[in-house]
């Protein structure tokens, strides 16, 4: 895990700017949390959950926080949801969040919520396991098929998507993951993903070229290799995520 001071500073900054909420805790998952993280490359995912409920004010307050970290390195890769002690249970509600510089709301997941429960990282107040209900193997792996049924493979069929990177390599690194859930419920780091694609029949010029761009020195691949790789990712994520889906639904 590469963390450097520019990572911890905003994390400190941030904690910082929350004391006005007075957060019940304040917790990192994805990366950070897994031991899998690259600075610069990898999100800072955070979870901060609230005594109470989040009206005009809270909204407000939130949102001035994180106009206040705007000039902070590495802000654009900081992702946070706010729950309350009263709305931390169920998959399927929605919460306030801060991601790619606005607010908007979304779920945390079960994939996320069974996270914090291996493997959160406690940044502030209480564990997961105090506030977080508990995720059963069942609901997380009806969550992960219909993920990749319902999101990815859809996605697949958008040919525009593929020439981005961000595209292929979650794309890869969502269904290696997926399929280690689903085999035995483990959840695994990107790192570990990459590893697993080989042996999944996933193509080895993809799996260097995200390996490549994460862990070593990234190249800004040329068009000819960008339109290539769009059409090998595509035409072996379809026909992957069909099996799964198949396997397990």
């Amino acid at each position: 895990m590469t963390r450097s001071d520019a990572t911890d500073r905003l994390l400190d900054r941030f904690r910082t700017e929350l004391r006005d909420l007075a957060p019940a805790a304040v917790w990192a998952h994805g990366s950070l949390g897994g031991g899998d993280y690259r600075e610069g490359i990898s999100d800072l995912d955070l979870i901060v959950v609230l005594d109470g409920p989040i009206g005009v004010s809270t909204l407000w307050k939130v949102a001035r926080l994180h106009a206040r970290l705007r000039a902070e390195p590495l802000v654009a890769k900081l992702h946070c949801s706010y729950l309350t002690r009263d709305t931390v249970a169920g998959a399927e509600r929605q919460h306030l969040t801060w991601a790619h510089q606005q607010l908007f709301k979304r779920t945390v997941t079960p994939v996320t919520r069974r996270e914090l429960h291996a493997f959160g990282l406690v940044l502030e107040g209480e564990p997961p396991g105090s506030l977080l209900p508990p995720v059963t193997d069942g609901e997380l792996a009806e969550f992960v098929v219909r993920d990749q049924r319902d999101f990815w493979r859809r996605q697949v069929d958008r040919t525009d998507n593929w020439t981005q990177d961000v595209w292929v390599d979650l794309g890869l690194v969502t269904y290696a993951r997926a399929t280690a859930t689903l085999k035995d419920g483990r959840l695994i780091t990107k790192r570990e993903a990459l590893d697993l694609l080989p042996g999944l029949g996933a193509p080895a010029e993809l799996v260097a070229d995200v390996r490549r761009r994460r862990y070593e020195e990234p190249v800004a691949p040329v068009q000819e290799w960008t339109a290539r790789r769009a059409d090998l990712t595509r035409g072996y994520l379809g026909p992957a995520i069909d099996r799964l889906v198949a396997a397990y639904e």
